[in-house]
């Protein structure tokens, strides 16, 4: 469904009855919601559904997946299973929009799905050895390597849509496994000054070159991740934290202007940064 629509407000509650010990199996569950799908797009089906397109709804396919990741983050049960909902049902909506010109199913997307996972998997269906999850991953990406090396270049497939820290983070990985990177982040952070030095010139150069001046901090953002790559940091999550940190320490200056009187508008730059450092001081 659109993201327009309200959902259920759901808290931490526990799970019903109903849904903990549902006799229904699990096939028979899923086969009643591509019906479903397939009746919301039918003839007499939803004017909305039936209006939609892969690409009307592949902001909300987005959004879905990361509420999941919100629901994570929060560690809540309840909210985690309605959102996984929400994300099921846009595979199944593309699916069912995908059948309808005859181009696929959900049953082919379940055929590949297992056929994938047991390709990738050898260690569980097959006679390799792995020992531990480490070495499982590198054998999954070793297979993944392999397979773009033998249908084109390794750079083919990328996520496009995916947040651009993730986007660099995983071109690099690719170009990592046959060897095209550095053993540790060292070499990364002296990369890193370099591009800090670019950004230098260009802003002390002529202010009206915008698009060098953004090249260069493109550059500066991949040198950026190359650092957290190799450092075993996840570039995207470093960044959110530290924007949660920075809403935070805000809004420490927010409440103590308030307890003074005062408007952010009114209070110096000092005054804010000695309340910033002050904040900063105990941790927070």
């Amino acid at each position: 469904m659109s993201k327009s629509r309200n959902k259920r407000d759901k808290g931490h509650g526990t799970r019903d009855t109903e849904t903990t010990h549902n006799p229904q199996p699990i096939g028979e569950l899923f086969e009643q919601l591509v019906q479903v799908m397939a009746a919301l797009r039918g003839p007499n089906g939803c004017p909305w559904d039936k209006a939609q397109t892969h690409q009307s709804i592949k902001r909300n396919t987005i959004e879905e997946a990361y509420e999941v990741a919100s629901a994570i983050e929060e560690d809540n049960p309840e909210k985690l299973r309605e959102e996984l909902g929400d994300l099921l049902l846009q595979v199944v909506f593309h699916a069912q929009m995908a059948s309808e010109a005859n181009r696929f199913d959900i049953a082919d997307v379940l055929k590949g799905l297992v056929q994938k996972l047991i390709e990738r998997h050898p260690h569980v269906f097959g006679e390799r050895k792995v020992e531990t999850p480490e070495q499982a991953l590198a054998q999954w990406e070793s297979i993944k390597a392999n397979e773009r090396e033998q249908t084109g270049s390794l750079m083919d497939g990328l996520a496009w849509s995916l947040p651009s820290l993730m986007l660099a983070h995983h071109a690099q990985k690719r170009a990592a496994q046959v060897g095209f990177d550095w053993n540790d982040p060292i070499p990364a952070l002296q990369k890193l000054k370099e591009e800090i030095s670019e950004v230098e010139s260009v802003l002390k150069g002529e202010r009206g070159d915008r698009k060098r001046l953004e090249d260069e901090i493109g550059d500066l953002f991949f040198a950026a991740v190359n650092v957290a790559r190799l450092s075993g940091i996840d570039a995207e999550m470093a960044l959110r934290n530290a924007v949660r940190k920075f809403v935070s320490r805000f809004k420490a200056i927010e409440e103590t202007a308030k307890q003074q009187g005062k408007s952010l508008a009114e209070m110096k730059l000092e005054e804010m940064d000695a309340i910033w450092d002050e904040v900063k001081r105990k941790g927070q």
